[in-house]
Formats: C-alpha cells, sequence, structure tokens
C-alpha cells in the first residue's frame, strides 16, 4: 500500500499524464455510451444527395461524408471499435506476455533458455507482415481474428521483462524467506510475485493499447481490419482520402481523432511507467 501511495503522489505531479488520463477517460466512457453520445445512427444516410459532403455545421458539427452519414456520430461510434480492439488485444497480449515470463522465470534454467529463445525467435519475425498474410488470405476475417492475430504477435516483450522481474524478485530476501516459511509456488506468485508485478504488467498494457489502435487503424486503412460499413477511424481515413481537398473534413476529423487517442494512451502510459518504475525507491 506504501508503494502504491507513493506511485499516485508521483503520478499526480505529472501534469500531462493526469490530462491524457482524463481524456482516456472520456474517450472511454463516450465509447461506451456511445448510442446516447452520437447524435445519429453512423450508418443512416437520410439524404445521399443533398446531404453529400456537407461541411461542419450546427446540424452536423464535423460534417457529413459521400454517402451523408453524420462523420461525428461514425467518430464516436469508431471510438467503441478502435477501444475495445485495443483494450481487448492488449488485455489478451500482456496476460499471454506475464504467463510465459512467470514460467520462464520460475522454471529450470533448460526451461528458461527454451522459452526466451522462442520469444527471440518470434522478435525477429516481421510482425505486421504476418499479420497481412493472415488477413489477406482470409477474406472478411471477423473482428476477433484482428482482435487474436494482434495479441499473440504482441506478447513478446511483456514476457521478458516479466521474466526479468521475475529473476529478481525471487533472489530477494521477503521471497527466499516465504520459502522457508513453506509457501509452495501458487502461494508464493499470488501473494509475493504478483503484488510486485501488477504495475509492470498495467503499464505494458496502457502502453500497448496506443499502438494496437494505430496497428488496427492501419489495417482498417488497407481493408483488412474492420470493413464498412461499420465504422473504424481507419475506414473512415480511407474513404475520405480522395476527397482531402474538397472535403478534407471526412478524412482530417477521424485523423485528428487517432492522434490524439493514441498520444493520451502514451502520455498516461509514461505518467504510469515513471509513478511506478521498479527501479525508483524514492
Amino acid at each position: 500500500m506504501r508503494a502504491l501511495r507513493r506511485g499516485w503522489l508521483r503520478f499526480r505531479a505529472h501534469r500531462a499524464a493526469v490530462a491524457a488520463g482524463l481524456l482516456v477517460a472520456v474517450l472511454a466512457i463516450a465509447a461506451a455510451f456511445a448510442p446516447l453520445v452520437a447524435p445519429a445512427d453512423p450508418l443512416a444516410q437520410p439524404d445521399p444527395v443533398a446531404l453529400q459532403n456537407q461541411p461542419p455545421s450546427a446540424a452536423h458539427l464535423l460534417g457529413t461524408d459521400r454517402f451523408s452519414r453524420d462523420v461525428l456520430s461514425r467518430i464516436v461510434y469508431g471510438a467503441r471499435v478502435s477501444l475495445g480492439v485495443g483494450a481487448a488485444a492488449a488485455l489478451l497480449a500482456v496476460t499471454v506476455g506475464a504467463l510465459v515470463g512467470l514460467a520462464a522465470g520460475l522454471a529450470s534454467p533448460a526451461v528458461d533458455q527454451l522459452l526466451m529463445r522462442s520469444v527471440d525467435v518470434a522478435l525477429a519475425l516481421p510482425r505486421v507482415f504476418l499479420i497481412l498474410l493472415v488477413l489477406a488470405l482470409w477474406e472478411n476475417a471477423p473482428p476477433w481474428v484482428v482482435v487474436l492475430l494482434i495479441a499473440l504477435t504482441g506478447w513478446f516483450q511483456t514476457s521478458r521483462v516479466v521474466r526479468a522481474l521475475v529473476l529478481r524478485l525471487r533472489e530477494s530476501e521477503f521471497v527466499q524467506a516465504a520459502r522457508a516459511l513453506g509457501s509452495g509456488r501458487p502461494g508464493l506468485v499470488r501473494r509475493h510475485l504478483l503484488p510486485h508485478l501488477a504495475p509492470t504488467i498495467i503499464v505494458s498494457a496502457t502502453l500497448d493499447v496506443g499502438n494496437i489502435i494505430l496497428l488496427e487503424s492501419g489495417l482498417s486503412y488497407l481493408g483488412l481490419g474492420i470493413r464498412p460499413p461499420a465504422p473504424s477511424w481507419g475506414n473512415m481515413i480511407q474513404d475520405g482520402k480522395d476527397q482531402l481537398f474538397s472535403a478534407p473534413w471526412v478524412a482530417a476529423a477521424p485523423g485528428l481523432a487517432l492522434l490524439v487517442t493514441v498520444v493520451a494512451f502514451n502520455l498516461f502510459g509514461d505518467g504510469l511507467q515513471a509513478a511506478f518504475d521498479p527501479r525508483d525507491r524514492r
């Protein structure tokens, strides 16, 4: 509890991270309550001719696209997609990475070397190329496949970080004392290792969300992620790329939303990392 209190005080002093955290919270709430926040149905085409590519106005705050759909509504629903994919993939990735890192740190040297050399091989493989290859071969892949592919190709770095922490913690005095008192491996992990690993895992997940949102948007832009007409910031930018001069708001609005969201998650993650850095004992 004392370490958490110190971490919270350090995080609170990081004004940019606090502001980013508040922005992330607002985005999450807007995405969760998208039907209440969005001013219109993101798929509705009320008048494909008269309302096509209308500039921002009181009726449509961010304008409309070439199909007369409200851009603001599509951005709000796109936030649900981006944050949902980012959170789900990051959670799955850090869970797998933490389990592998924990197993490697507690296992025998032979098992440890086998797991870490496997991770090294996986890190050497081109992640984006593998994802593109699978999605190109799997036509109309559902969103859960995108989440699974991103997660299963993104846990390697977390496993190495967790392993390094476990190797250091298992030689600490409190762990040695728990072993001397007869604590088994499950109890040792649950009561002594996980509380010390949790801040690092949370920070890793937070930093991963921004990168995953950017990756998902890139896949959707290429037509391999979330497919139209479902709104995604990536496919919205793709829809508007040919109208950058005639209707710039169609691509600029989701692009700005993507930029702000990724920067917010990175600042928030950096603040958490600085606040809960295990090397900082002040």
